[in-house]
């Protein structure tokens, strides 16, 4: 049951998955660009000048730097690289050598020890911050190719490494000469969303601009023009290339085409299975509220057959601290929390049974040293879960027949798996005889226990769903509330059990309230031994020792030449806190966790367009395999995505 509840849940994670919004993390050393402007002219020998313009926001950056891959397929060189600030109206000197930070107002373009060519500028904002305008000039050798029917240029001007967020990129190409006919000018443009536009605006003339520019992405332009317009060129092919451009870039239009007609409806697509699958989850689960709600009608928890204030007697004499506590607490889900308090009642009760000894000696500065003496490894008459605790005694002990408690207390620390078998074998144990002696259901409890489980479940999920889904997110609270309200009606105990536990509960309260009720007759001090045992389980063992003490004020008195010796180590010692604080340590260092996460990507068209800020340190920057999509129009940009691996 609880296998199918998570696997319906697990519906609910995914929608809300399918609805997350992705958010960047807001690092205190920043940039962001209000605009990218280039302007680029082409010349009859097939090279480009390029001037860009960023206008940006620095925040905390000591370095900017743009980087071009090199590939003699699309250029042989990049020259006359120049820097300038144009908000203090100055040039930046140029060095020749590669710097990971810069000096400030200084600037090199060349190749790196990464083999890209790069242009780098100090901008001195280590501990400040601005908004500064800078133009960067280059000239781009062999940029155009010329063919035997048209010229070509395919250039990336910002490329998929690029780190910066734009609100606006624009760009101006400027031929060598007028076309006869606009119509002999094809344009496309390449990027991954459809946010942009790319022009033929006269004869001679192109622009283009994409909006809300996400770092990551890459912008491209493709564009055919007259080869009469280009007198020679390093990149001269004989051939022609405008068929295969044309189909190349049809069929990247196709698929943008099919792209933007899916973005056009995605929404009210989504929008639509999302409430379906919400409708549906909210009837499934409406449908077990209902079987909830039923069976809360017609479940009967039982109730104790007398109503008992106090009881002065042991329910049952031979109950181990354990059995006691798990009918008077219903530890079901918690067990390893209470077994600090089973584990020093036991060792009481081992005690009075002659299984161990206990004796104390003065160190050197008067304290006492207990020490816990093994009579008996192992004994067939006590119940299982005494003797599991006994024989973990006696194997922290060795071979020798003594340990102390310091000792001890260290070697559950240091044995936390041995600890934990211990725990997990002790509560299987009490399930047993408890079950044997008729007072409790195992399979009342199994159902407790899951009703528990989903209970949290159904919580979880409905804060997970509160923003996203919040009828369901109701339903789910509902659902949770109401097996809160089964587990609680579970008979985890017959009646018989309930009848024990509310004699064990008398028991503890009047052990906690005996000196209030003035009785004639007050149990032997021998007697009050026996009750420590279980006073030490439902820890109230200091308590009763106070009230011991107006009962019998020279109690503290009893050495360890008394036969009330488990009396003497209760008034001496931190004896029950120190085996509960040392166990639960135990288990802490037990719980460990791990996570795992990988990440990939991919890019674009090689050629130019990288950049960014330096951060502090240097990075290792890994190659990508990059996979590249492209798309065409004669006036508009078309974006595909290329692809994201996450």
């Amino acid at each position: 049951m609880r296998k199918k509840l998570l696997s319906i849940l697990f519906i609910i994670i995914l929608i809300c998955m399918t609805f997350s919004i992705n958010v960047k993390a807001d690092d205190n050393s920043s940039l962001y660009l209000d605009k990218l402007d280039f302007k680029v002219y082409i010349h009859e020998d097939g090279s480009m000048d390029v001037v860009e313009t960023w206008n940006i926001d620095i925040r905390y950056t000591n370095t900017l730097y743009k980087t071009f891959e090199k590939d003699k397929d699309k250029y042989t060189s990049i020259e006359n690289v120049k820097v300038k600030d144009v908000t203090a109206n100055k040039d930046l000197t140029q060095i020749n050598e590669e710097m990971y930070h810069v000096t400030k107002d200084c600037y090199y373009g060349l190749e790196n020890s990464k083999g890209r060519f790069e242009i780098a500028w100090g901008v001195g904002l280590d501990d400040d911050y601005d908004t500064r305008k800078y133009e960067i000039s280059y000239t781009v050798k062999d940029a155009v190719a010329k063919y035997n029917d048209y010229a070509e240029l395919y250039w990336q001007f910002v490329g998929a490494d690029f780190e910066i967020d734009a609100d606006k990129i624009t760009g101006t190409i400027t031929l060598p000469e007028e076309a006869e006919n606009i119509e002999d000018i094809l344009v496309w443009g390449h990027t991954e969303n459809l946010n942009g536009e790319i022009h033929v605006i006269d004869n001679k003339t192109i622009k283009f601009q994409i909006d809300n520019f996400d770092a990551g992405r890459y912008v491209e332009v493709r564009t055919l023009f007259p080869n009469s317009m280009i007198e020679s060129s390093g990149r001269t092919y004989s051939e022609d290339i405008y068929e295969n451009v044309v189909k190349e870039e049809t069929k990247w239009a196709n698929q943008a085409n099919l792209r933007r007609e899916w973005e056009n409806i995605k929404e009210d697509v989504i929008a639509a299975f999302f409430v379906s699958v919400i409708a549906a989850l909210c009837i499934i689960f409406i449908e077990k509220a209902v079987k909830y709600g039923k069976k809360l009608t017609e479940i009967n928890k039982f109730a104790p057959e007398e109503d008992i204030e106090y009881f002065r007697e042991l329910p049952n004499e031979d109950a181990t601290p354990g059995e006691a506590l798990y009918i008077l607490e219903e530890p079901y889900n918690r067990f390893n929390h209470h077994f600090g308090k089973i584990f020093s009642a036991t060792l009481l009760d081992l005690k009075l049974k002659d299984c161990i000894d206990l004796r104390a000696e003065k160190d050197e500065k008067g304290k006492d040293k207990i020490y816990i003496k093994i009579k008996r490894r192992e004994n067939e008459e006590l119940k299982p879960d005494e003797n599991r605790i006994l024989k973990f005694i006696s194997g922290a002990s060795k071979k020798t027949n003594e340990i102390e408690i310091k000792s001890l207390e260290k070697y559950i620390k240091d044995h936390s798996s041995a600890v934990l078998k211990l725990i997990e074998g002790s509560e299987k144990n009490i399930n047993s005889q408890l079950k044997d002696q008729g007072i409790i259901d195992t399979k009342e409890k199994t159902q407790y226990q899951d009703y528990n489980g989903i209970a949290s479940t159904y919580f979880v999920f409905a804060i997970v769903t509160l923003f996203w889904a919040f009828p369901l997110a109701i339903v789910l609270l509902i659902n949770g509330i109401l097996c809160r309200r089964l587990r609680k009606k579970t008979n985890v105990l017959t009646q018989k059990g309930v009848n024990d536990k509310a004699k064990w509960k008398g028991l503890k309260k009047y052990m906690e309230d005996f000196s209030l009720l003035n009785e004639k007759e007050v149990p032997a001090i021998e007697v009050w031994e026996h009750y420590l045992v279980y006073a030490t389980v439902f820890g109230i063992a200091d308590k009763v020792l106070k009230q011991l003490k107006t009962v019998y004020p020279n109690i503290d008195e009893i050495d360890t030449a008394s036969t009330s010796t488990c009396m003497y180590f209760m008034y001496h010692s931190n004896f029950s806190s120190s085996f509960s604080g040392a166990i639960n340590s135990s288990i802490s260092s037990s719980i460990s966790s791990s996570y795992s996460s990988g990440y990939g990507g991919g890019g674009g068209f090689s050629g130019g367009g990288g950049g960014g800020r330096r951060p502090e340190e240097a990075e290792v920057e890994d190659d990508l395999v990059c996979n590249w999509g492209q798309t065409p129009i004669a006036s508009l940009v078309y974006i595909k995505v290329i692809h994201t691996i996450i």
